[in-house]
């Protein structure tokens, strides 16, 4: 290990020793500073020193190509100040290299983790897959800035609703919050702090008319997705929610007593929906597969992922584009309603655990609600006719004058 006074002209002509893989040098007036030069021709700096266990150290500086002399003692000046400050230079860039890409932690980390638990992760999957690892999956979960994630959310919101980018931002804040609880290196904060929720209109009111439902079915049959003229209806005849029909087995059904196990819910435990004569019939049509689903694809003989497209295909043939696949549950709540079931009964079949949640869903339409007003005039009998009948002369006689 030759100790001497480096020179530009000697960094750039060193050689390693005959015969050897390498050899180091020492300058002697940056004492801590050390030139290795390989077989291959190569010279690197490094600076030598002991951590805090007492151990020896070579921690790179750089490429004698790509550094001078001059800096390269000026970093290695850097790096020992911070060594008698008590810090590990070697530690920041050993921390980084174990710093993963955001793909990686996606598939090594978060999925693995919530497909155990969450029953949406593969909605968690198609969200990352579509909207963030084309845009970040090569950058390392610590480059990616509060500034990279408002940029993405602005430009989410130009071309999607609101529930969809406050999604976007509740699983992006997610997954910074398990990286930052699992201690990945190089997360001390989470990026999507502070960036406030879009208002979303939650209490949008759309349901069917059962001639909607029906013209709706006709066109269902039509599918080039034959399963969605079985999987649609049972969505309106049993208000159950779209991933419980998609992942119904036979084995839930109790024929004889006409009851349905779902066995988890979105509350995450499970529940039992009476099969109506309607169901019982439906269920009866359907075509059996060599599988345990109820309403597989038939060529992967697994559930769905998603039917979106040939859904989307069949609203839209129909002029029922605005009619969300989530309202075929509200419709099944509305025709209860509208055929004198109360809240209570309505609360049971859908599975609520709070009676408010329930009266979202209790839309009246327009025959039933003039049925409640007939209901009050003929309660209070014809004491008040004289006034209307009067109503009716005077609006006669203004349009004969007119």
């Amino acid at each position: 290990m030759p100790k001497l006074k480096f020179t530009p002209q000697f960094v750039k002509s060193a050689i390693c020793e005959h015969g050897k893989r390498k050899t180091l040098y020492f300058d002697m007036d940056c004492k801590w500073l050390v030139l290795e030069v390989r077989s291959t021709k190569t010279a690197t700096y490094y600076l030598r020193y002991q951590d805090a266990r007492g151990t020896t150290r070579l921690l790179k500086v750089g490429d004698s190509r790509d550094l001078s002399l001059v800096q390269a003692r000026q970093m290695a000046d850097k790096y020992r100040s911070m060594i008698a400050m008590g810090e590990d230079p070697a530690s920041d860039k050993a921390e980084l290299k174990q710093v993963p890409t955001l793909y990686d932690f996606i598939h090594n980390s978060y999925l693995p983790f919530v497909e155990g638990y969450k029953r949406s992760w593969k909605c968690d999957e198609g969200l990352l897959r579509k909207h963030i690892e084309p845009v970040w999956g090569k950058k390392y979960l610590d480059q990616i800035s509060k500034a990279d994630i408002i940029s993405l959310f602005a430009k989410h919101r130009t071309t999607h609703a609101p529930g969809s980018c406050n999604r976007l931002l509740i699983l992006l804040r997610y997954m910074f919050s398990l990286a930052k609880k699992w201690e990945i290196p190089a997360i001390k904060s989470n990026p999507t702090e502070g960036i406030p929720l879009m208002k979303e209109d939650n209490q949008r009111e759309r349901f069917l008319t059962s001639e909607e439902a029906h013209t709706l079915y006709e066109e269902l049959k039509r599918s080039d997705n034959k399963m969605l003229q079985y999987i649609v209806p049972m969505l309106i005849l049993t208000g159950a929610r779209k991933r419980e029909v998609l992942d119904a087995r036979w084995e839930d059904f109790d024929f004889e007593r006409r009851s349905w196990r779902i066995h988890t819910t979105k509350l995450g435990r499970p529940r039992h929906v009476p099969l109506s004569d309607g169901v019982i019939s439906l269920l009866n049509s359907i075509p059996r597969f060599d599988c345990e689903w109820v309403l597989p694809n038939p060529k992967t003989l697994k559930p769905y992922v998603q039917i979106f497209s040939s859904w989307d295909t069949a609203r839209n043939a129909v002029g029922l584009s605005d009619v969300r696949m989530h309202d075929l549950r509200h419709s099944y709540a509305s025709f209860l309603v509208n055929s004198g079931r109360t809240l209570y009964e309505v609360q049971r079949l859908l599975g609520h655990t709070q009676i408010k949640t329930t009266q979202r869903y209790a839309h009246l339409s327009p025959d039933t609600l003039l049925d409640a007003t007939n209901a009050a005039n003929r309660a209070v009998g014809g004491m008040f006719l004289p006034f209307v009948a009067a109503s009716d002369a005077s609006t006669s006689q203004i349009s004969i004058g007119a």
